[in-house]
This record gives C-alpha cells, sequence and structure tokens, in this order.
C-alpha cells in the first residue's frame, strides 16, 4: 500500500471510529482530574507520559516503562483509555500508518498541537549532545519521566528526579505497581515555590563543583515568575559546561482566550496547577530568549519554535537549551599567575 493510500484508509477509519474515541475521551478526563484534585497527585504530568505511551505503541520511540506505568494508574480508566486510543491504533495495525503528531522530527517547525510530542524530540536529541560531557543528570519537575530507564547502564551517569513530595511518593509506588525498578535514579522532593532544590539536591549526593546536564520538561509555565528565575540562577551558578533544556509559553497564550486555552486554564485550575508564567517571546523568538537566558548568566545554544511566528506575532511556546559559560578569569589575575 502507497503512503497516499495508507494516509488516506488511516483517516477513514478514524472517522469511523471517532465515536469511541470521543466517548472513551468523555469518560477518562473526569477520573483523571477528581483524582488528582483528591490525592495532589499532578495531573498534567500525564500529558508526558501518555505521549510516549502512543509513540511507544506505534514505534516510532520505544519506551516500555511509560508503557507498564500507564497500565497501572489508578486515575487511569483502561477501559476509556482503550476506547479514546483506538481510532488511532486499530488505524495504525490495519494501515501502517502513523499521523504526522506522532513522528516528530518532520521538516518545518512543529506546530503547537505537536508540542508535546515534538518536544520529546528536542529533549532526546538535547540528552544525547550532552549527557557525554556530564556525570551528573538531574529531572526537574520529573513527573512520571523514565529517561534514567534510557541512560547507558555502564555510562557512570548518577539521575537525580527532582519533584513535589506527593508526585514522587506516587510515581514511587507506581513503579513497583509496574515491575519496574526505582533504583536508578536518587529521588529528591522539593516544592520549586516554597524549597531549596538545589540545597536538597546537595544533600543527595549532587557535587555542585562537577557539570550536570539538568531538564526541565512541560514544567515552567504552571509555576510563577519567582521561581522560575530563581531556578535558572540556580542553573547558571553550577559548573562551568552545565546545561539546561526548557520549554515555556508564551505569555499571550497563558492569557488567550482561545476554546481551547479556556478550557485548559480551567482543567488545570481544578487541579491546582494553574497555568501562570510565560515568557516575553517577541519575534525574533531566538533574540528574546537569548536575552532571557542570558539575563541569568546561561548562554542560549538552541532555540525552537512550537507554532508559526510572524515579524508581529509571536510563537505560542519555545524550546531552549542554554549552557553555562566557562568562567572568566580576571586578566590582572591571570597576568600574575604564577608569580610569588
Amino acid at each position: 500500500m502507497s503512503r497516499t493510500a495508507a494516509a488516506g484508509f488511516f483517516r477513514l477509519i478514524q472517522l469511523v471510529l471517532l465515536p469511541l474515541g470521543v466517548a472513551g475521551y468523555v469518560a477518562a478526563v473526569p477520573r483523571l482530574l477528581a483524582y488528582s484534585r483528591r490525592t495532589g497527585a499532578s495531573a498534567t504530568a500525564l500529558a508526558s507520559l501518555y505521549t510516549r505511551y502512543m509513540q511507544h505503541r506505534l514505534e516510532t520511540r520505544p519506551d516500555d516503562p511509560a508503557a507498564r506505568l500507564m497500565a497501572v494508574m489508578p486515575n487511569v480508566s483502561m477501559a476509556a483509555f482503550r476506547l479514546e486510543t483506538a481510532p488511532t491504533l486499530v488505524g495504525h495495525l490495519l494501515t501502517g500508518y502513523v499521523p504526522r503528531i506522532y513522528r516528530y522530527p518532520y521538516q518545518g517547525p512543529a506546530p503547537m498541537v505537536h508540542q508535546a510530542t515534538a518536544r520529546t524530540s528536542f529533549y532526546d536529541a538535547a540528552v544525547q549532545r550532552h549527557l557525554s560531557g556530564v556525570d551528573q543528570f538531574v529531572v526537574l519537575g520529573a513527573g512520571f519521566d523514565t529517561r534514567a530507564f534510557r541512560l547507558p547502564p555502564a555510562g557512570g551517569v548518577r539521575c537525580f528526579e527532582v519533584d513535589m513530595p506527593r508526585t514522587q511518593a506516587y510515581k514511587l509506588r507506581m513503579l513497583e505497581k509496574a515491575g519496574l525498578p526505582a533504583g536508578l535514579a536518587t529521588y529528591v522532593s522539593a516544592d520549586f515555590e516554597i524549597e531549596d532544590w538545589m540545597e536538597k539536591l546537595v544533600a543527595a549526593g549532587f557535587d555542585p563543583a562537577r557539570p550536570a546536564l539538568f531538564i526541565w520538561e512541560a514544567v515552567t509555565m504552571y509555576l510563577d515568575r519567582g521561581s522560575v528565575e530563581a531556578t535558572l540562577r540556580r542553573i547558571a551558578a553550577a559548573s562551568p559546561g552545565s546545561a539546561v533544556a526548557f520549554d515555556y509559553f508564551s505569555k499571550e497564550i497563558v492569557t488567550s482566550r482561545s476554546p481551547y486555552m479556556r478550557y485548559a486554564r480551567a482543567a488545570t485550575r481544578f487541579v491546582r496547577e494553574p497555568l501562570t508564567f510565560g515568557i516575553d517571546n517577541a519575534p525574533p523568538a531566538r533574540k528574546s530568549a537569548a536575552d532571557f537566558v542570558g539575563s541569568f548568566g546561561l548562554v542560549l545554544e538552541e532555540h525552537r519554535n512550537f507554532g508559526r511566528e510572524t515579524r508581529r506575532r509571536s510563537a505560542p511556546a519555545g524550546f531552549v537549551t542554554a549552557v553555562v559559560p566557562p568562567a572568566v578569569t580576571n586578566p590582572a589575575e591571570q597576568h600574575n599567575e604564577g608569580k610569588p
């Protein structure tokens, strides 16, 4: 079957099964939101796990731990989940076609609706690019991240996961329930808005004198500005050679009155994870991002837009990789170096 024909049959199958998918979504969301509101475990952390589960099932990004975690989550109705994913998974099974949203990277910028899967590719690339130069890997606001399982088994890289106490305790219970080892990472409980996470990280064995890679996925938009800025200052004070990757929303999208963003704000407020922070990424966004991270002493390495940017309109969101530059040596000290 040609790619065009496969795509056509896939869309037809999706259309036929759409009522099942809608019914599954409508049944799944109330349970997810109610569980998170009742227990305090993050609901937004499930978004990344869901997309990685789908990528695993569609064989575009193998992630067996993500699939095993999804199968045991008490806030996920498996019956509703099967209905919700049926249009895509059945269509793929019968045609072999993978929808564009689950096969990033592709040519051109990722639209906002593909943000969750595209950012996974960006983070994977950043990890691959920087991990060989560090021996400490820190996942901030880790949620149900499974990258500890993807690290080289004999690579000598120590992984730390930092997250809210309730979400982290919940993840550890789910790892045990899924039969997955919990010893691949050192777990550090901290609330970014009221606690010194770096102090707790150091107490857990992190060495601030050695370079580290920090990834901070799908977190900044749920924090206040002070917490975001304080976190980036902490990272900028890390050992030279350290790097951080994070994604962000623009300040316009956070306050957008579009139906989708109104729904997103209502849902996140309900589970006490409101969308609060956005970056002023006035076009060109790369320069705005460079100025933003530069204000904390970081140097922009990479910037990607999610969604379209024009000369007058900001992209809705973006992805950043920034590095801690080498320490600047005072010329006078350098001149006198070695003198008694």
